[in-house]
């Protein structure tokens, strides 16, 4: 698989990353993308939630699904359920902090038991013909942050790569991410494999300081893209031409949250795409002066032709907004 030189990835992300926002970041530039985490038990049962998740599309190539659990049956059997859908990679989530999924050992509750996810990994990669990659943190807290020997244990039962947020699971995304640790395991001698940071990377400067200083294979991008897909080729342009690139204007921001309530609709149905769209505005339209009423409207309307037409309008209604001021 080719990412380049220096690859972009766009982290998993619960609610987020699923296909309608997948797309928009692929054509700004991501060049590796996850899909939301799934449940492995919620594959085995056969979830729709679950189910639905599994939908990857050609364009989104090389595109990766991510599952988690805490028991190795389970995470066998949803890895071989992943496999079918023909995804590029199938990676484990050891990274995940929210307390429902870490009381069940599995996401970032399983940095308690290092041996388990040892196993748990192992198993995974026996059980698919698939690249298998890991996404985790530095540790379960300040005393427990063994991420140079876990690396190279992930490493010796067959991952073939690994991204690393610079944070503990106790931290939750608190304070500053610590990519020290992230280069220390790039630096080992024994590490074959490619090493992405994850944590902190919200400008196309910070992207380029973290490769510079850290020397990481690449960085993975989570928070800072929602609402923001633009971020990617940003980064892309200062890195390869030392390009500062304007933000987006208004313009460009309505019609990218236009085309993202579309793509919406068609993948999840016209009330849940609607509905599932509401988060997404506040994060497109952050910051924009005398915006409060047109963001009512676009949370609480259900009517889809309005909301498209209000979409197109925006750039218009703003400047009214601006001159009545």
């Amino acid at each position: 698989m080719e990412l380049g030189e220096f690859p972009l990835l766009l982290a998993p992300m619960e609610d987020v990353s699923d296909p309608p926002f997948r797309a928009l970041c692929k054509q700004q530039g991501a060049d590796l993308m996850y899909t939301e985490f799934i449940s492995s038990e919620g594959l085995i049962r056969n979830a729709s939630k679950s189910l639905q998740k599994l939908d990857i599309f050609e364009y989104e190539r090389p595109i990766g699904i991510q599952i988690f659990g805490g028991e190795a049956e389970p995470m066998m059997e949803a890895a071989r359920i992943c496999e079918e859908a023909n995804p590029d990679i199938i990676d484990i989530n050891f990274g995940c902090p929210v307390k429902k999924v870490v009381c069940k050992d599995a996401g970032a509750g399983i940095l308690k038991n290092i041996p388990k996810m040892v196993r748990l990994t192992e198993a995974v990669v026996k059980a698919v013909n698939k690249p298998v990659t890991v996404k985790t943190r530095l540790g379960w807290d300040e005393d427990s942050k063994f991420i140079v020997e876990v690396a190279e244990r992930l490493q010796d039962v067959g991952i073939q790569a690994i991204s690393i947020h610079g944070r503990t699971r106790k931290q939750m995304y608190k304070g500053q991410a610590d990519w020290s640790l992230i280069a220390e395991v790039k630096n080992n001698p024994r590490m074959r494999i490619p090493v992405f940071g994850n944590g902190d990377i919200n400008s196309p400067q910070k992207a380029v300081d973290m490769r510079n200083r850290y020397g990481v294979d690449g960085v993975m991008i989570g928070r800072a893209s929602i609402g923001n897909p633009w971020i990617f080729r940003e980064i892309k342009a200062y890195m390869n031409q030392g390009l500062v690139l304007p933000p987006p204007g208004l313009a460009e921001k309505a019609r990218a949250a236009k085309w993202h309530l579309q793509k919406s609709v068609e993948w999840k149905g016209e009330r849940l795409g609607i509905l599932e769209m509401r988060m997404h505005y506040s994060n497109y339209f952050k910051g924009i002066p005398n915006f409060k009423e047109t963001r009512m409207e676009l949370v609480t309307s259900d009517n889809l032709g309005h909301l498209y037409e209000l979409l197109d309008t925006i750039p218009n209604r703003q400047e009214e907004a601006l001159i009545q001021v």
